[in-house]
């Protein structure tokens, strides 16, 4: 089974996020390609998909938004997931998304599931700009990304993914037997 992990990422704590997600779906036996969206054109070798983006002020990145809107009919046909990165530290909002901006993500996706996971920012690493608004709207420097959370939600995927009869046992190299 061909997984697609598309993590649109500005500064690339979302691209280690799908990377990590990736190698979770490796250890299950699925095969995997990570590609940002701007360079994808061909969903049609992939039986799943998982999505993500980067956070700015509430908003997917424009090119994760673009390749939702692009890619809509093959995402609906065959398994997807959304996830979004960004809010930082322990008092970060539920859902920093509009409901309205999230589903209307998941229709055009037909996504299985939307998770959001906290993000990581280095403000010496920003841009002048995204500096600033860093700093208005009271975010902190560090690394706020729960990777057994992640890792969680990717091991949940690859067993939706693989049939049974194929899992691994304890997860060392062998086959589960019915």
């Amino acid at each position: 089974m061909r997984v697609l992990v598309i993590p649109a990422s500005k500064y690339g704590g979302t691209a280690e996020i799908g990377r990590a997600m990736a190698k979770t779906l490796r250890e299950h036996r699925l095969d995997v390609d990570v590609s940002q969206p701007e360079h994808m054109f061909d969903l049609a070798p992939y039986d799943g998909h998982i999505v993500g983006s980067a956070l700015y002020l509430g908003n997917w990145l424009p090119q994760a938004r673009s390749f939702v809107e692009e890619y809509a009919e093959g995402l609906r046909r065959k398994p997807t997931w959304l996830f979004s990165s960004g809010p930082l530290g322990p008092a970060r909002p539920e859902e920093p998304m509009s409901d309205e901006v999230l589903a209307q993500l998941m229709d055009q996706s037909g996504a299985t599931e939307h998770r959001l996971f906290s993000g990581k920012l280095t403000l010496d690493r920003l841009s002048r700009t995204d500096r600033f608004v860093a700093r208005w709207v009271g975010a902190a420097d560090g690394d706020y990304r729960e990777w057994d959370d992640i890792e969680a939600w990717a091991e949940g995927i690859a067993k939706s993914l693989v049939p049974p009869s194929e899992r691994l046992i304890d997860g060392i190299g062998g086959r589960a037997t019915r």
